[in-house]
């Protein structure tokens, strides 16, 4: 499956405490919001049905290094 690149604008108190998350969590900033991701579709998908296309929620969620 081809890979994409987003870019975003965030302000950068909220990235600090995004990148505090990711950390506390053991994960970088942009697997951190890989995992926020998949769990809205995942929330989306409970609440609408499933979403057509491929990719699961699910898969490629890389697990806490707790």
């Amino acid at each position: 499956m081809p890979i994409k690149s987003v870019s975003i604008r965030i302000e950068d108190d909220m990235l600090k405490k995004l990148a505090y998350v990711a950390d506390y969590e053991g994960r970088s900033v942009n697997s951190h919001v890989l995992v926020l991701i998949r769990e809205s579709i995942k929330r989306f998908e409970e609440e609408h049905g499933e979403i057509d296309g491929t990719i699961k929620p699910a898969i490629n969620v890389k697990p806490t290094k707790r």
